[in-house]
This record gives C-alpha cells, structure tokens and sequence, in this order.
C-alpha cells in the first residue's frame, strides 16, 4: 500500500525559533557552570585504554542540548546552593544520560543520533556497551566524592529505575496492545526519572525541606514526560537536519508510542490493523500511510495537548520555590519542553 504524506504545518512551526532563542537565554543563566562541567567531563572520560578516550571524545563532540545538568544547575541555583558538588552530579547525570543512549541504540540497532553516526555504527556493539558501563561506573566514583549518602542512594535508584524502564519498553516492542497507561510507566521509568532526578538533587544538596525537595522532584518528572511526548511527535513532523535522527525511528523499531496507541483506539478497524500490523513488523515503508491515518484521528493533537499538560503539572510543581530569574528559567524549560523543534 502506498500513500502521500499530507502533513499541515505544525502548531509550534512558527514558535520554534523563539523556543531556540529562549533555551540558549536559559542556558546563559549557567553558562559559567556549563562551561565547567564540560571541562569536568573532559576530564573524567581521559583513561589509559585508547578506544574509551576515541570514543569519549567522538561523544563530547557529537553535541546535545546538555538539557539535564542544566536543569540540576538551575535548580540548585533556585534553592541558593553555594557549594560546587552540583557540578560533579550534573556530570554525573550527563554521563547516565549517555551511557543510556549507548545502550539504546545498540538495543535499537540505531546507525544516526543527532546528525553522525551512533558510537555502535562506527565502533560496533561491543564498544558501544561496553564504554556506556565505563560511564556509569565512573559515576558512582564521581558520586564518592560528594560523600552524601542521600545522593547515592537517589542516583543508585534512579539508574535502577532507568534500566527497569528499559526493560519495559523491551516488552513493548512490536506489541500492539500497549495501552496508554504501560506506555506512560515505560517513559517515566525509561526518561522523566532522570529529570527527576536531576532537579530533586538540587534539592538535595541545598538541604532543602521536604517539601521543596518534593516539588524539584515532581517539576522534573512531569517535565520529563513531557519532553518524551513531544519527542513521539518529533518522530513525524520533525526536520531530520534539525534532530539528526531519520522519521518514523520509532514506528521502525516496532515501537508503540502515543500518536500510534491513540491512532489505534480511534480509527476504525482497518486503519487500526494497519498500524497494529507496522507495529508487529516494525516497518518504515508503511510510514506514509500511518501519518495520515493518526492525522485524520488527531493522535499528533492529543499527544501534544498531553504533552502541555504534563508541562503544565511541572510549572504548578514549582508554587512551593521561592521567586527568582532560576525558577522562571525552570519554568521557561517547561514551556520550551512543547514549543520546540528538535
């Protein structure tokens, strides 16, 4: 079966450079930390073994929004932290992050990620893998050094909850009848706990009550679910030069996110078996003919007003902060969560 793709225009086209001018105004808030972080992880991916420092450095330099330490720095800032240990966890958090996108891409046989070839595609699997437990074993070192219990234990849970939230989606795969529900579980084990994570350790190492710890810890799980949501509609409407990633990934992998879940239990019988069956097979060349299915049953809308709820439950999470240009950063984050492109 084949199909022309009749896509509209995307209700955030018009807003997508002012969201990308937006994010770099909130990074600027941290420019200074960034800067040193960056300096840091240099640092801690230097290692007598050649291919971990090849592949280390073809990371650096592969880019990325660094989206998690910043938020970890915005919120300590928030909560008026005054010591340096919030540069070695968001670190430490850039390094979970990676060792994860690693890993998935191994799982997922993923060949490009932001614009150049994954590390597997160019050093293979074993590498691969192997190099993200060389990051999430440098974390725990790294963490060492803070000598807060209470941040080991949240970090330690927070990659347990990670590679629970991996194993999850790996269930998923290529099955039809994930409800919204198990999907929603999936990413917020799989990505919003690392946001999560990053926000509540600003909490943590600013000694913070209850509950404002409370707060940072809830902004960053709805903010990440939201993040991911729109990331499902990335897959088909993005700009491929602006995510560096191929559309329809997901729909490839077999994977059933929220546009595909929503199309299924709103269309009608033989578009549902359509998708159910790109799904099972995990097939791109359907991509045209699924995009127009969801289309015609709002599933991109849905996931997007989803998506501005969730955002919107991050932005409520923060009544408990005290005011400051940190807070309406991380309230900018939430904003710039839906608004952007890439």
């Amino acid at each position: 079966m084949t199909s022309t793709i009749t896509r509209p225009q995307s209700r955030n086209a018009g807003n997508s450079n002012a969201s990308q001018a937006d994010f770099e105004a909130i990074r600027a808030l941290t420019r200074n930390e960034i800067a040193a972080v960056d300096r840091l992880i240099l640092e801690e991916l230097t290692s007598d073994v050649v291919l971990i420092n090849q592949i280390g450095k073809y990371i650096v330099n592969s880019g990325g929004k660094r989206l998690r330490p910043v938020l970890l720095l915005l919120a300590a800032k928030a909560l008026q932290y005054r010591g340096d240990h919030h540069l070695i966890l968001a670190a430490v958090i850039e390094f979970i992050h990676t060792a994860t996108l690693l890993h998935d891409d191994v799982v997922d046989e993923s060949d490009l990620r932001r614009g150049r070839n994954t590390v597997n595609a160019v050093w293979g699997n074993a590498a691969s893998v192997l190099v993200g437990d060389y990051l999430l074993s440098r974390t725990f070192e790294m963490m060492v050094r803070t000598g807060n219990m209470r941040v080991m234990d949240l970090v330690s849970h927070t990659t347990t909850a990670i590679a629970e939230g991996e194993v999850l989606q790996l269930l998923n795969v290529h099955n039809p009848a994930t409800t919204e529900a198990r999907y929603l579980e999936v990413i917020s084990r799989k990505t919003a706990i690392l946001f999560s994570a990053a926000t509540q350790l600003g909490a943590v190492l600013s000694e913070s009550p209850q509950e404002i710890e409370g707060a940072l810890r809830n902004y960053g799980l709805h903010l990440g679910i939201a993040f991911q949501l729109i990331d499902d509609v990335l897959d088909y409407r993005a700009d491929p030069e602006q995510t560096g990633k191929n559309l329809g990934d997901d729909l490839a992998e077999g994977k059933p996110t929220l546009p595909l879940i929503h199309a299924i239990q709103h269309s009608d019988e033989t578009q549902a078996e359509v998708i159910r069956t790109a799904i099972q097979e995990g097939n791109r060349e359907s991509f045209a003919t699924i995009y127009n299915i969801i289309e015609s049953c709002d599933a991109i809308a849905y996931t997007e007003r989803r998506a501005e709820e969730e955002a919107q439950h991050a932005i409520d999470a923060l009544t408990a902060v005290p005011a400051s240009q940190y807070k309406d950063a991380l309230i900018g984050l939430a904003d710039f969560s839906v608004q952007r492109n890439y």
